[in-house]
């Protein structure tokens, strides 16, 4: 079950790439997003209005709105933006990977999650496949300082939702979360999409597949998934699979267009898979949090 939903989330996350390039041809980044979270409420409704959910307390709630619109609008924001002013994928794929780094950084002083040796050094070797993987994407450039920050509130967003919610809400019913931080995201990035792009988007169906395809199969199951897995895990060891979606979205870009991958990927990917199993497949750890 658990490896199950650790390779679905790698999955989906990584051909997320692929359809938010797509997306971001049709619609600006919070006009993107806001259509992204409105059709992601209306695919909710029959769970809100068949299902039973258990919501929580007011303060419950507040904690998942919190881990939602830093998941959703702040990470999605800052990296849809980025992409939309220029960046190159290989210079955010590279600077969003540092989400391991960081995460056992602050998991290991804050969470008092243990790291062995081989470990860090899993996670050190995790980016530098990672690097190695985009390394001819990276087009340093094309980095504006706009682009920079706005990757950079990226990392911060996801690496802050997954200690939040972690640390906040271990518990909470994920159909709960799914609907609240959905209608938060939706709340604050529409009039970010009226008063600052004038809610601009071309219609089209690879648009609508785009939002389908981020919507259901990333929004809603993907991040239910991360959530499941953080409940059954210590943040540091989850979030080292986060090397390997960029590493899929750049397979799956070569199958889909034919390239021939060069020496350079190839090793580079082997060292990503190595970096990411001295960090996860690890002898079990004791977690405060963890029912199993």
């Amino acid at each position: 079950m658990r490896a199950a939903l650790a390779w679905y989330f790698v999955a989906v996350w990584g051909a997320g790439y692929l359809a938010t390039k797509i997306g971001l041809q049709y619609a600006a980044p919070f006009t993107f997003l806001t259509l992204r979270f409105a059709f992601g409420i209306l695919c909710l409704l029959p769970l809100i209005l068949f299902t039973r959910i258990s919501w929580g307390s007011p303060a419950a709630l507040a904690h998942l709105a919190v881990a939602g619109l830093l998941i959703h609008a702040v990470q999605l924001g800052g990296s849809h933006y980025a992409q939309y002013l220029g960046m190159s994928a290989g210079v955010a794929a590279l600077i969003i990977s540092c989400q391991p780094i960081l995460t056992a950084l602050l998991a290991s002083r804050f969470l008092h999650e243990r790291l062995k040796p081989g470990q860090w050094a899993g996670v050190a070797l995790g980016l530098l496949g990672v690097s190695l993987v985009v390394w001819h994407k990276i087009d340093v450039r094309e980095i504006t300082l706009g682009s920079l920050t706005g990757t950079l509130i990226a990392l911060a967003g996801v690496t802050a939702a997954t200690l939040y919610q972690k640390v906040f809400s271990p518990r909470a019913d994920l159909k709960a979360a799914t609907v609240v931080q959905f209608a938060v995201s939706l709340v604050v990035l529409a009039p970010l999409a009226v008063v600052i792009e004038g809610f601009d988007f071309r219609f089209s169906n690879q648009l609508l597949f785009s939002i389908g395809f981020l919507v259901i199969f990333t929004s809603i199951l993907g991040v239910m998934a991360l959530w499941w897995l953080l409940r059954h895990g210590e943040a540091t060891r989850v979030t080292g699979m986060m090397y390997l979606p960029p590493v899929f979205a750049v397979v799956l870009e070569l199958l889909m267009f034919g390239l021939v991958p060069s020496g350079l990927m190839l090793a580079g990917i082997a060292v990503t898979c190595a970096g990411v199993a001295m960090t996860v497949w690890t002898p079990r750890w004791n977690s405060s949090t963890s029912s199993s």
